[in-house]
């Protein structure tokens, strides 16, 4: 009787398990990470979904896209994470991604009516630096004319690699081949996703880094540091939104939705600031931390219209390659 009571009681629990239903969520490494946003997001979304939330990292955000080219309508992914609008026009013309139910009053500089992808952060691309860095550029051409060192990611793995080809093409068009060759002796290597570039900037590899205005922010408030700023560029800064988006095929769909639309709650969106260290795409209730305040605000802001993103990705990245390998 003993025997059959706990035969009885293992195959309860295991049809519970078999029962919890799976929602597997594509998204860059960064993300992931402890001190990301990951381990909350997935702590506070299966307080309200009775499910497993399996976040998988698959590099940086380019880097997404390519996985799914390749797996394609076989993908385990239920929802993709961390795309941004360099990406969605070529990501929707995958067939891959289905319609968002998601609406929201966003806090973005630009109106946002993507049919397919909820934004969840936003921020502008910069260069970071020592705040006692002495001749510090305010545009890409001084940099170029200057002796120091940078670190940037590659643009075929990395979305802050991709937003700075973009920033390049949006601020100079035609010439924009002249100031990658003018950048190429100022760049100490090339990494393949933001985490590896940050590192060796904060190991002294590099004067300056290519991330976010927000970065500083990460620094003060976590590490209470002001030793770090982001370099004010007078051509302006290139805009980044990060979306997600629902994959047509999931064998969850309702779940996939309801992650979607918790996105835009605020049990996502306030630790959005000090974890992603990026802006939130709605205002949390508390507001902004304290720190923020002190970033610097561009005066310009350059995106490519994501409809016209692939067309001029192309050609950036050849004058890029190009650039470098001379």
């Amino acid at each position: 009787m003993k025997y059959l009571a706990f035969a009885t009681g293992l195959f309860a629990a295991t049809t519970a398990v078999a029962e919890t239903p799976v929602l597997t969520i594509y998204t860059y490494d960064s993300f992931v990470s402890d001190w990301g946003p990951g381990p909350a997001v997935e702590k506070a979304f299966e307080e309200v979904c009775d499910c497993d939330l399996q976040f998988v990292g698959a590099g940086d955000g380019a880097a997404l896209l390519g996985r799914l080219k390749l797996e394609g309508a076989r993908t385990e992914a239920d929802v993709v994470l961390g795309l941004d609008t360099n990406l969605t026009a070529a990501a929707a013309a995958t067939g891959l991604f289905a319609q968002s139910p998601v609406s929201a009053e966003y806090a973005l500089p630009v109106a946002w009516n993507d049919p397919l992808f909820v934004p969840y952060d936003w921020g502008y691309f910069a260069f970071v630096q020592n705040a006692d860095l002495e001749n510090a550029p305010a545009d890409f051409k001084a940099l170029a004319d200057s002796d120091l060192k940078i670190v940037i990611q590659d643009p075929r793995s990395s979305t802050p690699g991709l937003g700075l080809l973009m920033w390049v093409k949006a601020a100079y068009g035609d010439e924009a081949p002249a100031i990658w060759a003018g950048l190429s002796d100022n760049i100490v290597t090339v990494t393949k996703g933001w985490s590896e570039a940050y590192g060796l900037f904060l190991e002294g590899e590099a004067d300056m880094v290519l991330s976010y205005t927000t970065s500083p922010a990460y620094h003060l408030i976590a590490e209470e540091d002001a030793s770090k700023t982001a370099a004010p560029f007078t051509e302006g800064h290139y805009l980044q939104i990060e979306v997600a988006g629902k994959i047509a095929g999931t064998d969850q769909p309702e779940l996939a939705d309801q992650f979607l639309q918790f996105m835009v709650t605020d049990a996502f969106q306030s630790v959005i600031p000090t974890t992603n260290w990026m802006y939130p795409a709605v205002t949390p209730e508390t507001g902004l931390p304290e720190g923020f305040e002190t970033l610097i605000q561009p005066e310009k802001a350059l995106m490519v219209p994501p409809a016209d993103a692939d067309t001029i990705r192309d050609a950036a990245l050849a004058e890029w390659l190009e650039a470098l390998t001379q």
